[in-house]
């Protein structure tokens, strides 16, 4: 089976990071939802806080086939200065494993250089981050093993991008008739 780490920083945004941890669990992906802050609760942008499954450190990254990064603000902030994390990024897109994020965190890989000649997107007011990308404006892009989406009213094709990635276009699919996603 497919693992997701899916990593939350105080100030994440809720939809975001929950809707991929919803829709992967239902499509049979284990997603783990790992804290950054040292705490087995974090509390994201609009004050809802979620019970964590694990600490960063309790991570088997060698299990673990994509990391997963919510926006937010100051959630993406807040990933982005977690130097571990940003390490296990770069070694994830150095060995061809998967990364994603949404919202104001595909500025991370913007800034880390990843998107260079690659199609992305993310939040309007982050675009000019998304260095040497291709913007779109799509839902959510997927270019070799990098996944992005745009914002929380992307939350659900981006998972559903996710989703494809690990059980297939059929099962996303699949799923979207499950969840009367219609858009």
């Amino acid at each position: 089976m497919s693992r997701a780490a899916i990593f939350f920083a105080a100030g994440f945004e809720e939809i975001e990071a929950l809707t991929v941890v919803d829709v992967l669990r239902r499509g049979g992906i284990t997603a783990d939802m790992v804290s950054v802050t040292g705490e087995g609760e974090v509390t994201g942008s609009h004050g809802i806080t979620v019970k964590m499954d694990m600490l960063f450190d309790e991570v088997d990254f060698g299990k673990t086939d994509i990391i997963v990064l919510p926006g937010g603000m100051p959630g993406t902030t807040n990933l982005e200065a977690y130097q571990p994390l940003m390490e296990k990024v770069d070694e994830f897109y150095e060995q061809g494993k998967y990364i994603a994020a949404i919202c104001a965190a595909p500025s991370i890989f913007g800034h880390k250089g990843i998107l260079k000649g690659k199609k992305a997107c993310s939040n309007p007011g982050f675009e000019s981050h998304l260095e040497g990308a291709d913007v779109c404006r799509e839902k959510a892009v997927v270019d070799g093993h990098v996944v992005t989406s745009r914002g929380m009213g992307t939350a659900i094709p981006f998972a559903l991008a996710i989703l494809e990635q690990f059980a297939g276009a059929e099962a996303a699919e699949q799923m979207k008739g499950k969840l009367v996603y219609t858009a």
